[in-house]
């Protein structure tokens, strides 16, 4: 545990009136697709977006925050969270066509609404080129935050605004063009601090019956080639250029190594799961493993689509 966290302490600094539900000392196990970590020093589900704009503007200056939807792209350490997580896939899930042509339409999604229900929902009204999001384990800020993709699309190649708000709780509409945008990775070009809120997703008018027809082959795609039945993060490496992590990590016979309770994936190479009562230490420490080992044996440094937070447990170090 860091040696800042204040966890069992009064909560400072914060408004009045909050509507939504405030936890101290709260598992992010249970909030996190691998079921491993430590505890965070405070969680929030707001009410709403203007709940979650109070409680923003409530907290310390210099305390760090985190807005987490599936957790399924984070590894929380064993030591805990110094700061604030909001859970947003609990209160932030409306999803609404804007608008509509005959050749495309527009549909707003709040960041906590699950990616393959924004892929669902398009083809329910005629819309295509969203079904690639069926694919993505986690949430519409997720997948804006990472710009996620899979079977060769990207969330921002749909997105074309976003809805974010500041630590203020001052909200902001953000055009595409205000991003750095690159593979799995998304930055404000004006260097502010703001989390997603929702987005807007421009797409073509199409048939929706054999876009529902893709997003269910794509589903099946994915049961049959990755270890959904155990707890994951899904990718835990971005694929180098020209070639694919999976076969650089098993090229190096680490597919099935396991430390602890964590053990990379037989099903797939760039999985690593739980295997029974893996600790965050075991999973990181696994993820160095392979880092380590491609690096020597293929010259090649991955890089991590995982975001690890919070401190090691003391003795981990």
């Amino acid at each position: 545990m860091c040696a800042e966290l204040t966890f069992g302490k009064p909560m400072l600094n914060l408004k009045q009136g909050l509507r939504g539900t405030l936890r101290q000392n709260e598992p992010m196990a249970k909030h996190v697709s691998w079921r491993a970590g430590g505890m965070a020093e405070q969680v929030y589900v707001p009410a709403d977006v203007a709940d979650l704009g109070v409680y923003l503007s409530g907290l310390p200056k210099d305390m760090p925050v985190y807005c987490v939807g599936l957790g399924s792209n984070l590894l929380v350490r064993d030591g805990g969270v110094c700061g604030a997580v909001i859970l947003l896939h609990g209160a932030l899930r409306e999803i609404s066509l804007e608008n509509k042509s005959e050749v495309s339409g527009f549909i707003y999604a709040d960041a906590g609404v699950a990616a393959p229900k924004l892929a669902r929902f398009a083809a329910g009204h005629d819309l295509v080129g969203a079904e690639f999001m069926a694919g993505i384990p986690g949430t519409v800020g997720g997948a804006l935050a990472m710009n996620a993709g899979c079977y060769g699309s990207e969330t921002w190649e749909i997105a074309v605004r976003a809805l974010t708000i500041d630590r203020r709780g001052t909200l902001h509409k953000r055009e595409r063009n205000e991003y750095a945008l690159s593979y799995r990775h998304v930055e404000l070009i004006e260097k502010t601090e703001e989390w997603f809120l929702g987005a807007w997703f421009e797409l073509s008018v199409g048939d929706g019956k054999a876009s529902k027809q893709v997003i269910k082959e794509l589903l099946q795609r994915r049961i049959t080639s990755q270890p959904l039945g155990q707890p994951n993060a899904g990718s835990v490496f971005r694929n180098p250029e020209g070639d694919h992590a999976a076969r650089l990590i098993e090229s190096c016979d680490l597919k099935g190594r396991q430390l602890g309770g964590a053990q990379v994936s037989p099903k797939h190479a760039n999985f690593i799961v739980n295997v029974g009562n893996a600790t965050a230490a075991d999973i990181e420490d696994l993820i160095n493993l392979v880092e380590a080992t491609v690096e020597e044996k293929c010259g090649v440094a991955l890089q991590r689509e995982v975001r690890v937070i919070g401190e090691r447990a003391r003795g981990n170090a």
